[in-house]
């Protein structure tokens, strides 16, 4: 009898690790069947789409208590999927304010849970780890300081280096990409505005102001086709139009020389490139509010967090605008400045470059799907 797995993938950054996690289990199990949450890039690699993380994207406090029924009614679907699929494995991915509750409700139904993708307790909300400890039968984490960290909390941990760090040594530069974009020889400027309606309409007006004022450097946009209207509207608002490049970000931060980013994962995705880069974020003013009295880390991208310095710029809030967003550029281009982000890349780069996580998760996946039996 072929072995099942309900995993709930909810962002873009569980999509692209849940796809590679799914392809390495497929290797050693051709037959397994997966279904639940997830992006086009799981379903790609047979994945069944019960939701699609497009249907569950709330940013913010704000967000999430406006779109409250929509995520009870989440919540009562995947319980009543989970059930009748009965899997012998529940995998949750990040996106800890559901995953967690969901993590409780499977173990007392009797499913074994396992976490991919460690919520950031060690930021905020640490009373989590207690039920991680009671409810996750084991945890892989990302980050080289959460293994130590969780292992203190009587927590079951593995760490295998980061995903990204696999993904972006084996990316292959293309030669063709400037030309096949329109692109010209200028410097490029890569701009990062998030993956969520929330951040792009926060974040992009300023980039594109900052970029308007830097005609030698080649200002490109980042983009997701499903957020291609969305751009559109925000550029004809602004009267400023920059290159797009769609669905492609690999390859932009392959060729650019700097770059903005709204603050996440890709930040870390900029730093394994190499590109030195501006981390940004501006929130709803009481989001924002909210989240500085509860955060405790002492920065917001993963590159200082890791280092545990601030190797790359933040500008946060109201220290946030077109005006500094250039003052940090320039301070980018400085050859001094500029080496020293690329020295402390390799750094980060070193701490994150262990073996291969979506293979050593698979095949711990796979000897436990064993040894459960028929």
């Amino acid at each position: 009898m072929s072995k099942k797995i309900y995993i709930i993938a909810a962002e873009p950054s569980a999509d692209l690790h849940g796809s590679a996690l799914l392809h390495e289990l497929k290797k050693l199990d051709p037959d397994l069947q997966t279904i639940g949450w997830g992006g086009d890039q799981m379903a790609a690699e047979g994945h069944r789409l019960d939701v699609h993380y497009r249907e569950a994207s709330f940013m913010g406090f704000v967000e999430v208590v406006r779109n409250l029924p929509r995520i009870l009614s989440l919540f009562k679907k995947t319980k009543k999927s989970i059930l009748e699929f009965r899997p012998d494995l529940v995998l949750l991915m990040d996106y800890p304010g559901f995953n967690l509750r969901m993590a409780r409700w499977c173990k007392e139904q009797g499913f074994t849970v396992y976490y991919y993708i460690s919520p950031q307790v060690w930021a905020w909300k640490e009373k989590r780890v207690e039920t991680i400890r009671r409810y996750v039968d084991e945890l892989f984490v990302i980050l080289p300081f959460e293994e130590p960290y969780f292992r203190s909390k009587n927590v079951h941990v593995h760490y295998y280096g980061h995903p990204l760090a696999q993904r972006i040594v084996r990316f292959q530069k293309a030669a063709d990409f400037k030309s096949k974009n329109g692109l010209d020889d200028r410097t490029i400027l890569a701009l990062l505005p998030g993956s969520r309606r929330q951040e792009i309409q926060a974040m992009l007006p300023i980039f594109l102001n900052a970029a308007q004022q830097r005609p030698d450097l080649q200002a490109v946009l980042a983009g997701m086709s499903l957020h291609r209207a969305l751009y559109e509207r925000i550029m004809d608002r602004e009267g400023i139009r920059i290159p797009v490049v769609y669905d492609d970000t690999y390859q932009l931060l392959a060729h650019a020389g700097l770059a903005c980013v709204t603050s996440g994962t890709a930040t870390l995705e900029t730093a394994l490139f190499g590109v030195p880069q501006l981390v940004c974020y501006k929130g709803g003013r009481l989001s924002y509010y909210i989240a500085r009295q509860l955060i405790k880390v002492k920065y917001i991208s993963l590159v200082n967090l890791i280092l545990d310095r601030p190797l790359v710029p933040e500008l946060i809030q109201d220290d946030l605008s077109a005006e500094r967003i250039l003052t940090g550029l320039r301070d980018l281009e400085s050859p001094e400045i500029n080496e020293q982000i690329r020295s402390g890349y390799r750094s980060l780069q070193d701490l994150l470059l262990q073996e291969d996580p979506s293979t050593r998760i698979a095949e711990y996946i796979h000897q436990f799907l064993g040894e459960k039996g028929g």
